[in-house]
């Protein structure tokens, strides 16, 4: 997401860093053409308009003009503006009353049904009982798809068959919810192809037999200005709370993210990154704003590991570092739990200094991980054990069961090598790991016959 825009923007300000100092002449220069990436990435007319004014006034700023290092000090300027249009703080979930009702509306297409499961899974996970409401019954097979998707997470589902009265539905699954000690409710409402008066007049009679504590609105992010107009349609007949943007990683502008708040003055509470039932992220302006100019999100990709990893785990896995018994069985169960975290370059693309240019010259290809993973699952659990026992003969066996070639197995076995050593640093002394990671061969990881490492 965002990927075009990044590359822009990073373009404009790394000549800026170059300049000795600033003045009207190259701000105005640098600031046109952040305007102009701006509106290509289908960020409204007057968002762009009125960013570009504000950043121009604190960059023409005295303490900027006479700052030692003006490039660096625009970049945080630049940096505060982009959290300030994205809303600035975090905006939270509020889960209010017994149960707490969520209201889940949006067009049909937008994601909306398969946000509710998503929701009601990050839910969960923090600890809440909650109830998926099929109140959709208009579509067909709306109920069946958020049934599937209740019974993937793992949340009982309420739906009335042959029930035409939405609101009575909806108030018969808050009770159910009470009778039953379940603390949130997530209303999955029926969508429409456009806006229309029928989808208003349903939930505003939804509302107010059952007031919610969020009334969420999802939107598609990949169609840009469009969004916006949708928000504005539904906010100015069933007031919101809060938005939700889905698709958000197949959005290479990202324009609808940046203009969203700023017209509708609605926060934006969680992002759509990808098809999964765990692909969903609350909205951090602070991080995508980092993640906008190259500085990584270094913060969601601690919080995607612990959700990952298990502490009792990653002790065991330190403890056997320090005595160099690593064996392929731990290099695979570590494997198995970065996939969890999400797709590799997704978790590049978190680190600071990694942008899309630098991704797409990797060329990283996920399928590089089920060949690795086929070559640990050919080999007996001896061989994981004690991989210096694989030999030729073992080798080409491995090969052929795994689908690969030997040497595809020989690189595995060297690199599996050369990291057990680096972590038997890296636990006794983090400071000689990283000049083992910086040395060549240290830490590179090989996709395909290229070798991708620090250069």
């Amino acid at each position: 997401m965002f990927d075009d825009l990044s590359q822009k923007l990073e373009g404009v300000l790394r000549r800026l860093r170059n300049e000795a100092r600033l003045n009207e002449d190259n701000v105005g220069e640098a600031l046109r053409d952040v305007r102009r990436a701006l509106l290509e990435a289908d960020v409204n007319l007057q968002v762009a308009r009125d960013f570009v004014d504000r950043v121009r006034r604190k960059a023409l700023g005295h303490s900027v003009l006479q700052s030692l290092q003006p490039g660096q000090q625009l970049v945080r300027i630049v940096h505060d503006e982009l959290v300030e249009l994205l809303g600035g703080a975090t905006a939270e979930l509020e889960l209010r009353g017994h149960p707490a009702v969520v209201l889940v509306a949006g067009l049909q297409g937008s994601g909306k049904t398969t946000f509710a499961a998503k929701l009601a899974k990050h839910l969960t996970k923090r600890g809440k009982r909650v109830l998926l409401v099929a109140a959709d019954i208009y579509r067909p097979a709306a109920v069946d798809q958020l049934q599937m998707l209740g019974t993937q997470v793992g949340v009982p589902v309420w739906s009335l068959a042959g029930e035409k009265d939405v609101p009575k539905l909806v108030a018969g699954a808050r009770q159910h919810a009470r009778q039953n000690l379940l603390d949130t409710v997530i209303v999955d409402t029926a969508g429409r192809l456009h806006v229309d008066e029928e989808l208003m007049r349903e939930l505003a009679a939804i509302r107010a037999a059952v007031p919610p504590s969020e009334t969420l609105l999802v939107v598609d992010a990949m169609t840009g200005q469009e969004a916006v107009h949708v928000a504005q349609s539904f906010d100015a007949r069933v007031p919101l709370t809060g938005i939700v943007l889905t698709k958000l990683d197949g959005d290479a502008r990202g324009g609808a993210a940046l203009s969203l708040r700023a017209v509708t003055q609605r926060p934006i509470k969680f992002v759509g990154t990808g098809e999964g039932v765990d692909d969903l992220e609350p909205f951090h302006p602070d991080r995508l704003a980092r993640r906008i100019l190259g500085m990584g999100d270094v913060l969601t990709l601690v919080e995607k590991a612990q959700e990952s990893l298990d502490e009792q785990q990653a002790e065991e896995l330190e403890r056997k570092a320090r005595k160099q018994a690593l064996t392929l069985e731990d290099f695979l169960t570590q494997l198995q739990h970065v996939r969890r975290m999400g797709p590799i370059d997704k978790l590049m693309g978190m680190l600071p200094g990694v942008n899309a240019a630098m991704l797409s010259q990797a060329k990283l290809d996920p399928r590089q991980l089920d060949r690795v993973q086929g070559i640990v699952h050919a080999m007996t659990p001896g061989e994981r054990r004690a991989p210096q026992t694989i030999d030729g003969s073992r080798r080409r066996r491995i090969a052929r069961g795994s689908g690969t070639s030997v040497q595809e197995v020989n690189l595995l076995l060297k690199q599996f090598d050369s990291m057990k050593k680096m972590m038997k640093v890296a636990a006794s002394n983090p400071r000689a790991a990283s000049r083992a990671l910086a040395a060549p061969g240290g830490g590179g990881v090989r996709y395909g016959s290229k070798r991708k490492g620090r250069r």
